[in-house]
């Protein structure tokens, strides 16, 4: 055949007869001579890959897990730039090969690339005209598509409507080039493997690319199961996808129109009978046998438990390594397609999560701008288990008028979903925590709990304005800050973070670096949900802000961040960066890495224990504590105005972060039906589902020195003066608390006692009572030893100041008669501690 021809005389005998068809018509006007046409014929590019074409990409999430601990994914998002599912022949239908040829290249398989009774036809028949309509080979337009393909992965709108058109050109040179390069496609591929190409390369109208997809949109089967009427619908849609696309009942006509042309042709060519030919063109098309299935295309369209988890993952890829070694590399490979993208969201309990929020913070609320997000990270890995909110996903215009949906992820930072991030309240204690642990303090050391105002001067900030602009002090001005149940007076620390009390944090801040505290904030990955300039203010917004108020937590944060942060603490202090992408698959079936776990050491492990310890006892007396014996620990947080409320709670094996508040606004929770106990009544249902899932074990032991503190030996004041008692224990961090006077044989205003003793083991900023002596008490004089006369002996009680003094008489053995009138007892005997007012009774010799 033609094709033997060709590979025996070359290009050269080919370029001549196609340059003087094709030129012929020009040549008045241009002076181009065949010759000339046969020099610039050679000179053109002679192969072409057919290559890969843009696929689906799929995201899947966790859905079980196997008896032998590998897990169970299923298909939760088809992302794409082209609705295009490659098949390979025999999975598509015989109808649709017969079809193709009968209405696209009728000699497809006896020319070589290019029809020489079809050049010649068009070339006659478009003289007149001076265009090159027509005689397009099946290998020709396939040239044309990849061209076209090609035009549609560049950059821009605007490249990629330069590149299309130029793919589409009607002048000579390109059809030229077309037909070489259709050429050279025949001596490198088979004619299956040509048509083939073509069939999941071409277009079918709207976004839908490729057999198998066409098939599936417009009749809802594979390209393999396709009836006779259908394969010849399908085919008829490729030379003018816009009038005769299924997309549009419009079309039907004219799709019928050229179906039955197509048909015909396929009797003609021996490929069906007259009888498969009436059954064919006797099929209507309506909308009785086009059956429009459902795009699938985006996170709008993914399973409802993984929308804002899917949107989250295709804002991943360009840091996926696996796909590519540039951001713009990764992309372009995405839009390519054909990647399954394992994820680590666990479907099982992201229904909970799910539901949960929907119960109780309804979508459609109207008193204010309500929000809620739940997300979860596994503990040791950074895998994110979970990631849900209260409103439906949708990123079209018409869902910006409709306060149910939206597009923004409030679990995520601006860069990865467009939220701003919450305030996170006390929950941002807990840095001030590991800060105080951390200079070697301890949980039962005391502080003032009080409400005040303090000046912002006195807080230690050895961070500085830096040329990034963040303010880090030293700051100016007063703070003034309350207790949200009022709270009054001194507590130790663990007291203070199982009632959140402000004034304490307050007084821990005093004592320690606010720099400091930043840094070990950042060190578990703490940042501001807004990592980006922003062009309205006068500061940048990346950077964690370390002024005095910023210890109650006024730093704006997303979930996903707090997250990560807490389960770094439970995890020995291990910060793992939040990862959501198991591994990928290319679209020739490779296995490739997916996001790898990025640990590191952020804070000491033995205070990293001693927090965990200290949170554990603030979460004992939560609401959202499951009480189901796993072991817990958790942390709120509330806005001064209750705008936003947050409640932190992990296991050994998970950690999750609940916000509930305002979208934007300041409609203060606390008048909301629930309150600020909504963020517990989320928290608990998922803790206990996830319990099961993920079953937590022990936390580390608390560190003793840590959970005392800095310990002093209580020094012996008794005996000494009350002022230097006071100093004493103010330079050893310890409280002085005027107890009073007692009585005592100490002279007056003299130490007499201390509660507790000398020698006890106190924690700064303990108490201790300094009692002082009223010097009321003395040791009873000696009036016995000397055996003086009553007389005498009741004198010198008197002159002591003892004013009941009796006598008492004592029978004398007749040897004894020297002792007649003398003292020869007393009670208390000399030397006891008496007052002056106490009975002293005088044994008297008679």
């Amino acid at each position: 055949m033609l094709s033997g021809v060709l590979g025996m005389f070359g290009f050269s005998v080919i370029a001549g007869v196609l340059v003087t068809v094709m030129v012929t018509p020009a040549l008045a006007v241009t002076g181009v001579t065949a010759s000339n046409g046969i020099g610039i014929f050679d000179s053109l590019p002679e192969f072409i890959e057919i290559g890969k074409q843009p696929q689906r990409n799929e995201i899947f999430a966790v859905n079980g897990v196997n008896p032998d601990g590998t897990r169970i994914y299923t298909p939760v998002a088809q992302v794409y730039s082209q609705n295009r599912q490659e098949v390979e022949w025999d999975g598509v239908s015989q109808f649709l090969k017969d079809a193709t040829v009968a209405g696209e290249d009728r000699r497809f398989y006896e020319h070589g690339g290019v029809d020489l009774q079809g050049v010649i036809r068009a070339a006659v028949g478009n003289v007149s005209g001076g265009d090159t309509s027509g005689a397009s080979t099946l290998s020709m337009q396939l040239v044309k598509n990849i061209y076209i393909q090609e035009a549609l992965l560049l950059p821009t709108e605007e490249d990629r409507d330069k590149g299309v058109a130029e793919a589409q050109a009607g002048t000579f040179d390109r059809k030229i080039k077309e037909m070489k390069l259709a050429i050279g496609l025949e001596k490198k591929y088979s004619k299956d493997e040509i048509l083939l190409a073509y069939l999941n390369i071409a277009g079918f109208g709207g976004n839908n690319y490729g057999i198998q997809s066409a098939a599936q949109r417009y009749y809802g089967v594979s390209a393999a199961d396709v009836t006779l009427a259908q394969a010849a619908s399908l085919i008829a849609i490729v030379q003018e996808p816009g009038a005769r696309g299924l997309d549009s009942a419009e079309n039907y006509q004219n799709n019928k129109d050229r179906r039955d042309v197509i048909l015909r042709n396929m009797l003609v060519e021996g490929m069906i009978d007259q009888a498969q030919l009436d059954e064919a063109l006797a099929s209507p098309i309506d909308d009785t046998t086009v059956v429009h299935t459902p795009y699938t295309n985006g996170c709008i369209a993914a399973y409802p438990y993984a929308t804002y988890f899917c949107d989250y993952v295709t804002k991943l890829i360009p840091e996926l390594e696996a796909l590519g070694s540039t951001p713009e590399a990764r992309k372009a490979a995405w839009t390519t397609g054909g990647y399954k993208i394992f994820t680590s969201l666990d479907l099982r309990l992201q229904s909970t999560v799910q539901d949960t929020l929907a119960a109780k913070a309804p979508a459609n609320e109207t008193r204010l701008q309500l929000g809620a997000a739940a997300t979860s990270v596994q503990v040791g890995t950074g895998r994110i288990i979970t990631m849900a909110q209260n409103k439906t996903y949708d990123n079209s215009e018409a869902a910006k008028a409709d306060p149910t949906k939206t597009s923004i992820n409030y679990s995520t930072d601006r860069e990865y979903g467009g939220s701003s991030g919450f305030q996170v309240g006390s929950t941002y204690k807990v840095f001030t925590l590991l800060n105080w642990l951390d200079s070697g303090r301890g949980l039962n050391e005391v502080v003032d709990g009080n409400a005040r105002t303090l000046q912002q001067s006195a807080f230690t900030n050895t961070c500085t304005v830096g040329e990034d602009g963040t303010n880090d002090g030293p700051f100016g001005g007063t703070w003034t800050f309350k207790n949200s149940a009022g709270e009054k007076g001194n507590r130790t620390v663990m007291a203070a973070t199982a009632a959140s009390i402000n004034g304490a944090y307050a007084s821990m801040g005093l004592e320690l670096d606010q720099c400091k505290t930043k840094q070990i904030a950042e060190s578990l990955g703490v940042h501001p949900a807004i990592t980006i300039d922003n062009p309205d203010t006068d500061k940048r917004e990346d950077k964690l802000e370390s002024n005095p108020s910023g210890i109650l937590g006024t730093n704006t944060i997303s979930p996903l961040t707090m997250a990560a942060a807490y389960a770094g603490i439970a995890n020995h202090g291990i910060y793992c960066k939040p990862i959501a992408v198991d591994g990928v698959t290319d679209a020739d079936g490779n296995q490739l890495p997916g996001q790898a776990q990025d640990c590191k050491q952020a804070i000491d492990p033995e205070v990293a224990a001693t927090t965990v310890f200290a949170l554990q006892n603030a979460m004992k007396g939560y609401a959202g504590n499951p009480q189901d014996g796993t072991p817990i620990f958790g942390k709120t947080g509330t806005t001064d105005s209750s705008n936003q409320t947050w409640l932190m709670s992990s296991t050994s094996a998970l950690t999750t972060a609940v916000w509930f508040g305002n979208i934007v606004g300041d409609y203060p929770i606390s008048r909301y039906p629930g309150g600020i106990n909504n963020r517990h009544t989320i928290s608990k249902p998922i803790n206990q589902a996830a319990d099961k899932l993920y079953p937590g074990t022990t936390f580390d032991t608390p560190v003793d020195r840590l959970v005392k503190g800095a310990s002093v030996t209580l020094p012996d004041f008794v005996g000494g003066t009350a002022a230097n008692a006071q100093a004493l224990l103010s330079s050893n961090k310890l409280t002085y608390v005027d107890a009073g006077q007692i009585d005592s044989d100490l002279p007056a205003g003299a130490v007499a006692a201390t509660d507790p003793a000398a020698g006890t083991i106190m924690a700064r900023g303990q108490s201790v009572s300094i009692f002082t002596s009223n010097g009321a008490l003395k040791g009873l004089p000696d009036v016995v030893s000397s055996a003086p006369l009553a007389v005498d002996a009741v004198a010198t009680l008197a002159s002591a100041g003892y004013t009941n003094v009796t006598q008492t008489c004592v029978k004398l053995a007749p040897a004894d008669a020297q002792y007649l009138k003398k003292v020869v007892s007393s009670n208390p005997t000399p030397g006891a501690v008496t007052r002056l007012t106490d009975p002293i009774s005088l044994g008297v010799g008679c």
